[in-house]
């Protein structure tokens, strides 16, 4: 039934829930009352018990609006976006839906579903926003599958549901090599000495300021002056990093990836700065940070594959 189900093709958002596109069918609990109700109008008919068979009638005018109010908590939920944040391959994409409805309903039990992940989505002041996790195999863009948005509310008798397919895609970062060589090396001319508290050689005196340790300060001078004196010290790095990949040698395609993608990792968390060389593109660089991570584990993520 699914492959018939509305939409048969993705479709762009925002994209609004209405009668043609929700599906409706009873529940375990609801088939057990829909036989219960039938017993009940058998033996009515059957011994003339009018009060039985006025109690049956009743029964079912209840069970049938429940169904409509089950198949309304869906009507007029209106996707708004679907988004997904980047991840390394290998690990579950967080996904972010958010939905919209029309204020003047209560609409309760709302859960979104994709593939095995599942999450309850709560509207507050007509919006409401959920994360299910997507699961990556692969580096590089990834479709998602249709959405499933469904309620067994307020009852339990049936349960109503929808499908939305997203016409977008989603990044899906390299996996980094585990284990492997630590990072390169820079040099040359543009070596310099950058202020860093663990170093050794003498930069300037200034003035102390709250959180300095001990150790920095400069008794001498501060009696001198009156005034405490802290010692700012100097440690030479070296030239920005190059990660090139004409330098792996004969390392397999996609291992030349992962390796390269844990160097640029590498090289955030020890805050240096650095470009990566890549083949028949301009080299991505050097800088460093969140936005420059992030072009280079793009570029990485949508080189084609081997051969």
């Amino acid at each position: 039934m699914e492959g018939w189900a509305r939409p048969r093709r993705p479709e762009t958002l925002p994209a609004r829930l209405d009668r043609r596109r929700i599906y409706i069918l009873p529940t375990g609990f609801g088939a057990f009352v829909a036989a219960l109700l039938l017993t009940m109008a058998v033996g009515a008919l059957n011994y003339n018990n009018n009060p039985a068979l006025l109690l049956c009638l009743l029964l079912v005018g209840a069970s049938l609006a429940s169904l409509l109010w089950t198949q309304l908590q869906l009507s007029g939920l209106e996707v708004r976006a679907v988004h997904g944040e980047p991840v390394a391959a290998g690990v579950p994409m967080p996904l972010h839906v958010h939905v919209e409805a029309a204020p003047g309903r209560e609409r309760r039990g709302l859960r979104v579903s994709i593939d095995d992940s599942e999450a309850p989505l709560s509207l507050h002041d007509a919006g409401g926003e959920t994360t299910l996790a997507l699961p990556t195999v692969r580096r590089g863009w990834l479709s998602p599958p249709r959405l499933r948005i469904s309620t067994s509310r307020p009852l339990g008798m049936a349960r109503a549901w929808s499908w939305v397919w997203p016409q977008t895609r989603f990044l899906v970062y390299p996996a980094p090599e585990t284990g492997g060589p630590p990072l390169p090396e820079g040099g040359g001319d543009a070596a310099q000495a950058r202020l860093n508290p663990s170093g050794e050689d003498l930069h300037h005196l200034r003035d102390w300021r709250a959180g300095d340790a001990p150790r920095t300060i400069a008794w001498k001078a501060s009696a001198r002056r009156d005034a405490l004196i802290v010692r700012e010290f100097e440690r030479p790095q070296g030239d920005d990093l190059t990660l090139d990949w004409h330098r792996l040698g004969a390392l397999d395609h996609e291992w030349k990836i992962r390796r390269l993608a844990r160097w640029v990792d590498e090289a955030e968390r020890n805050a240096l700065r650095y470009r990566l060389q890549l083949p028949a593109q301009p080299a991505i660089g050097p800088d460093r940070g969140a936005a420059h991570r992030h072009a280079c584990l793009r570029a990485l993520a949508l080189l084609p594959e081997a051969g």
